[in-house]
């Protein structure tokens, strides 16, 4: 590890300050970020610790949608009773993230934010039509995820909720690597309005939404013979691009049939 400077703002406010001050690094959950550190792939000069600004942390209704604030923990989503009621898939995949351990420390929003190419929380975003809130404003998550560990967030800006709305036709499918939890291959499958939508994550590249699959599931096809992208997809130890593209098929098959 390096040297740098570690602060813990009491408000959200005092936390975008601090940011703006130098060469400023938002913390959240960490559960990403501080391997990142260790390793020196990042070198920030201070750390601003938003894990315990009360005002990062709720989930509520505001109409039919379900808002969850930026330093909600895996373990708050997946145990909180709206989003069990509004959407229980959601809860099923933040309780199905890492371990205990990552799931108490790990946020929303830092999750969002960094966008791993193997995350779970960004599959959902995808397919529910989420929204992304800033400090600065509300980013479409079509238009959020840009490229692997890259979004539209700017120099020194700060998710502070993801909104989703209520959905009880959906359900998360995860083929999980057995050492980091992380997905090998996910898939979230959701209809609204009377549409299927699927939005994989673990191919390599980046969450992104399977369109061809969506059409052949809404006229009755078979998801086999569905068209597919490879440029999706990489190979590395745990899996070939082959085998990652089959385990997609398969995942969303699952994820269908548990909507029914």
């Amino acid at each position: 590890m390096y040297e740098f400077t570690y602060r813990r703002p009491s408000s959200l406010d005092e936390a975008k300050r601090l940011i703006a001050e130098e060469d400023g690094q938002a913390l959240s959950g960490g559960q990403t970020l501080m391997p990142v550190l260790r390793a020196r792939l990042a070198m920030p000069s201070m750390l601003v610790d938003l894990t315990r600004l009360d005002e990062l942390k709720s989930v509520s209704m505001e109409g039919e949608r379900i808002v969850i604030l930026g330093a909600t923990t895996h373990a708050e989503v997946a145990s909180n009773p709206l989003v069990h009621e509004h959407c229980p898939a959601l809860a099923a995949l933040a309780g199905g993230i890492g371990d205990p351990q990552v799931r108490h420390r790990g946020t929303i929003g830092g999750s969002v934010a960094n966008n791993d190419p193997a995350a779970c929380y960004p599959s959902a975003c995808l397919a529910l039509d989420a929204e992304i809130r800033t400090d600065r404003r509300t980013i479409a998550a079509r238009d959020f995820f840009t490229s692997m560990f890259e979004t539209a967030l700017e120099q020194g800006e700060i998710v502070t909720a993801v909104s989703f709305p209520a959905c009880r036709e959906a359900h998360y499918e995860k083929f999980p690597n057995p050492a980091s939890r992380f997905a090998l291959i996910a898939v979230f499958a959701a209809r609204l309005g009377g549409q299927t939508r699927l939005a994989v994550t673990g191919g390599g590249t980046g969450v992104f939404r399977w369109q061809g699959g969506e059409g052949a599931a809404d006229q009755g096809g078979d998801l086999a013979t569905a068209s597919l992208d490879e440029a999706h997809f990489t190979g590395d130890l745990h899996a070939s691009t082959a085998y990652r593209m089959h385990l997609t098929r398969v995942m969303a098959q699952r994820a269908l049939a548990a909507i029914g």
